[in-house]
């Protein structure tokens, strides 16, 4: 006898929740009724809005993805809908894929979180969605039959061709000659497209570390080992650049060609600027260089969180041509159609990695000069592993009242300050420095990020909140 099973019952007793791109959680508690009740509640919150029968998936290099994919084709195929699967790719090439085609989509990945964690994006036939639609898939009361057996799913390869050709087409065949790319492939789930794709567009390309197990690159919080191996790596082969990703595909990560990783939302201004965007949605965590560049007609700040910052572009649109958006961790979201060397570039509104590495590894200046006429506006940011979420919220709550204990403790005379809680808690000092405390929405984490006038003063400003400013706020 079938087992039928409500999605909001089902979606609310596996406690996995939206953060701040997707639904995220443990692996163990994706289970396949988990995966069913989302991929269900998710159709069926839009079905009215769109016509459609046909839904889209992939998924990046997780040992638990191909599993939780099998689960969401088969409750779609109870649906009467038709499943397009194909394999590991990045989420902008399924993303753009869909977008094309008018059909939604379903991208299975965890980002950069650990390998015992995993999650799920969904895409509409517009995009992805918002934060209205997230309530909308965990309220939706239609049922399902409980999941018994997972068909084997055949892989498409015309996602991945199309996002190649979306920027094989743009750039011309020696848009990249003479350069000398590092590809840090690690287990990238775009890690099979970009070799080729760079040396199409003339670069001599060398991969560096594919693994087969699991990486959880953070792009926002880069390793002391991967710092060190990009300057390593830089040395050895006299790159020009050295290019990675996240874990699906849609953060970028770059060096320059001195090993140094660049922040992403200084990689976004850079791009933005060459792009020439008239108007952005950027998140509130991002540098100020941004607004002191005096690049932009409109800059808005928003709350962390890709669908906070695609929900500021429709208003963005009615007044400006061209408009993007990008996030600290190097993200960047085309919100417009806008005309680059001769050729229309079709928006996408979601994290794509590519166009800000094509945009200024296409230049001919070394990446480090394109960064010397930004204002001299340093972040750094780090994150404190296995903190609570009611943790977080509880020490920034406290500093909302009083942070001047905090500040002292950091080696500041003039605790004189300014608070924005559009997101977490930013302090801006007197003297322009900045530290930023905020949630994970994708772990158990507490984030800070810092901002100073040199690069030195934003590395030790974090390092000093974890060692000395936490230790005050329990006293």
């Amino acid at each position: 006898m079938e087992n039928k099973l409500i999605c909001a019952e089902v979606i609310k007793q596996s406690g996995i929740a939206f953060g701040t791109s997707g639904a995220r959680g443990l692996v163990s508690d994706f289970t396949a009724d988990v995966c069913a009740a989302f991929a269900v509640a998710f159709i069926k919150s839009i079905d009215a809005e769109f016509s459609f029968n046909t839904v889209m998936l992939a998924i990046d290099n997780r040992p638990s993805s191909y599993a939780m994919a099998q689960a969401c084709a088969a409750a779609l195929k109870q649906l009467g809908l038709s499943v397009i699967y194909y394999g590991v790719i990045p989420t902008p090439a399924l993303a753009y894929k869909a977008m094309q085609d008018n059909v939604p989509s379903i991208m299975i990945t965890g980002s950069h979180i650990p390998f015992d964690r995993n999650g799920l994006k969904f895409y509409r036939p517009d995009g992805e969605i918002t934060k209205a639609d997230e309530q909308a898939i965990l309220q939706n009361g239609v049922q399902f039959t409980s999941l018994y057996q997972l068909a084997e799913l055949a892989v498409s390869k015309s996602a991945e061709q199309a996002y190649i050709k979306r920027y094989a087409e743009l750039f011309s065949h020696d848009s990249l000659a003479g350069k000398k790319i590092g590809i840090y492939e690690h287990s990238s789930a775009g890690r099979d497209i970009y070799k080729s794709l760079f040396k199409s567009l003339g670069a001599e390309v060398t991969s560096l570390e594919r693994s087969d197990t699991f990486v959880p690159i953070d792009t926002e919080a880069v390793s002391d080992e991967d710092q060190q191996k990009a300057l390593d790596w830089s040395k050895k082969y006299g790159f020009d650049a050295i290019f990675s990703t996240d874990g699906d595909g849609d953060r970028p990560l770059i060096a320059d060609e001195n090993g140094n990783w660049l922040r992403g939302d200084i990689l976004g201004l850079v791009c933005s600027q060459l792009l020439n965007i008239d108007s952005l949605a950027v998140p509130v965590s991002c540098n100020t260089a941004i607004e002191k560049s005096n690049s932009f007609k409109t800059v808005v700040r928003t709350k962390i969180g890709s669908p906070y910052v695609i929900a500021e572009f429709a208003e963005l649109n009615k007044r400006y041509a061209r408009v993007a958006g990008f996030e600290a961790n190097g993200g960047y979201l085309l919100g417009s159609d806008i005309n680059l060397n001769g050729r229309i570039i079709r928006a996408l509104p979601t994290r794509d990695a590519l166009l800000p590495a094509f945009m200024l590894l296409s230049q001919k200046e070394p990446i480090s000069k394109q960064l010397n006429n930004l204002p001299k506006r340093f972040t750094a940011s780090d994150r404190l592993q296995n903190f609570s979420r009611e943790n977080s919220l509880k020490l920034i709550e406290g500093l909302k009242y009083d942070a001047s204990n905090f500040i002292a403790t950091l080696g500041y005379d003039d605790m004189s300050y300014q608070l924005n809680i559009t997101d977490g808690l930013r302090i801006t000092l007197s003297c322009g420095d900045v530290v930023h405390l905020r949630p994970s929405g994708n772990a158990p984490e507490l984030r800070c990020y810092a901002e100073s006038d040199l690069a030195e003063k934003a590395y030790k400003l974090v390092y000093s909140v974890f060692e000395k400013g936490l230790s005050a706020t329990k006293s």
